[in-house]
């Protein structure tokens, strides 16, 4: 038998009313994609062995060292974000964030005109944005084959309509589900199969679902780097991380058969996180050759410490004219959250004042991604089980490059940001690509870039699992972020 894919599992953990950290969340807060300033985001945020660019503090702290003078920097950014969704028909939707990708700065506190030993050492500070969490996907379509009432009723088999809890128990009290005749309360049929006295189940109700989310995770990095003889170049950061996801879907079935009884009903569910999350990073960079950098840089995990607030809701119209209402009690959860390692490694190569070339690997194993209680007691053994059955390590590759005519850069960037989830997973094959093209102009003190950035990748999403019998309801959808810096930079004392 096919394995229990992620999405199901998940969905098993989140309707029936059990705590809602699951494999999803422990990826979603895993999962960098390094934002900064946009010469960083333009080069496909490539800056391993590079350095000298404020983001490097979340990347290679060792970048720190190679700047020469004091320097800010404050980048704004504007996401446009849309997504396709294909079940029974295809649907798309779109949003606007504008956000803070980056803010910083560079203070020199050692600066001498030797050429050897401690030539500079530098102290940083940057917010970077790791991660935009922002997403709006409609799905829509006519479903001949199931409903989420199906799910439901599976849920509450074998369980007195009294003890009925979580989606199963408003579900019961609008009258979506109720007991079969004859079953000893324990046996439960849909509205569409008239509570199982008229089977089979009549569908071909229009489902629509709305997935909103917002959110980012994000970086304060505090850091101290060095230059040593103008041939090596180290780091430290201690980070402060912020996390911020709100995320609700509705979903509604209208049916469309003058003969069910049933003319709608609408669920909601809404979850939020709140947390904070410390880590540290080392790094170095050798410059064995005026033209060849080689960099690398080890992060600890994110040690997050995350609130949880889930609630949900059913509304339900009948052809009668009655309508109900019911909802649960808001549930609170507090959990703790180790993201992995990363290792990363790069080289970069300067041709004389013309051009630079990088390139960068970046190593992380999402199955060390661990929950742990945080005061509760409660025993996370099945769901650290299911991280490492569930994910896989995954090897991401970053290039960039930067031309200069004078006081104008032009740059361009690739990212690979590879498969997360473990073969036979439906998800396997989910990764990310991402283009990035920018200019720059550049005075003594002063410069000012711009770069683009567009993001894809594409997913398998369940509306809701079933059982083997009823084939789950499916849809796929393609994700794209188009991302548009723009970097006001400051030089001192240069």
């Amino acid at each position: 038998m096919k394995r229990i894919s992620l999405s199901i599992l998940a969905a098993l953990m989140i309707f029936s009313g059990l705590a809602a950290q699951n494999v999803d969340d422990a990826l979603r807060y895993s999962q960098l994609f390094y934002g900064g300033t946009a010469r960083f985001m333009s080069m496909g945020g490539a800056f391993t062995a590079l350095g000298g660019d404020i983001s490097t503090l979340s990347q290679n702290p060792a970048g720190l060292g190679v700047f020469r003078a004091s320097e800010m920097s404050f980048t704004p950014q504007l996401n446009y974000i849309n997504s396709t969704a294909g079940f029974h028909g295809t649907t798309s939707d779109y949003l606007y964030n504008f956000n803070l990708s980056q803010a910083g700065f560079v203070s020199n506190v050692v600066s001498n005109n030797s050429t050897t030993g401690l030539i500079k050492l530098n102290f940083g500070y940057s917010f970077n944005k790791t991660n935009n969490l922002h997403s709006s996907t409609r799905i829509k379509g006519i479903n001949n084959s199931s409903s989420m009432a199906d799910y439901w009723a599976d849920l509450s088999e074998g369980t007195r309509y009294f003890d009925l809890s979580g989606p199963e128990g408003i579900a019961y009290d609008t009258w979506i589900i109720d007991t079969i005749t004859g079953s000893g309360g324990r046996s439960y049929g849909t509205v569409f199969s008239n509570y199982g006295d008229n089977p089979p189940s009549k569908y071909g109700q229009t489902v629509s679902r709305l997935i909103s989310n917002d959110g980012f995770t994000g970086e304060h990095a505090i850091s101290m780097g060095g230059n040593y003889s103008d041939k090596f170049f180290f780091g430290a950061t201690f980070g402060i991380s912020q996390l911020r996801y709100n995320s609700q879907y509705q979903h509604s079935e209208t049916v469309n058969d003058q003969q069910v009884a049933l003319k709608n009903f609408n669920y909601l569910d809404y979850y939020e996180n709140r947390g904070t999350g410390y880590s540290f990073k080392l790094g170095a960079i050798i410059k064995p050759v005026e033209s060849v950098r080689i960099g690398v840089a080890f992060h600890s995990p994110v040690w997050y410490h995350i609130n949880e607030y889930f609630f949900e809701s059913i509304s339900s119209n009948f052809r009668d004219g009655n309508r109900y209402e019911s909802s649960n009690d808001p549930l609170r959860y507090e959990y703790k959250l180790s993201t992995p390692f990363r290792a990363l490694g790069g080289i970069a190569f300067q041709i004389k004042k013309f051009a630079l070339l990088s390139a960068d690997y970046e190593f992380v194993d999402y199955r060390m991604a661990k929950f742990s209680q945080a005061g509760d007691g409660y025993d996370y053994t099945d769901k650290n089980d299911a991280l490492k059955y569930s994910l896989r390590s995954a090897n991401n590759f970053r290039v960039g490059g930067e031309l200069r005519f004078n006081n104008v850069y032009l740059r361009s960037g690739y990212g690979y940001y590879g498969k997360a989830y473990a073969s036979g997973e439906d998800n396997a094959n989910m990764d990310y690509n991402a283009i990035s093209g920018g200019i720059g102009f550049r005075e003594k003190n002063f410069s000012l870039d711009f770069g683009y950035t567009h993001m894809s990748s594409s997913r398998v999403y369940y509306l809701y699992p079933l059982n083997e019998s009823i084939e789950p309801a499916r849809a796929n959808i393609s994700d794209n972020q188009n991302m548009f810096s723009l970097t006001l930079a400051y030089k001192m004392g240069y």
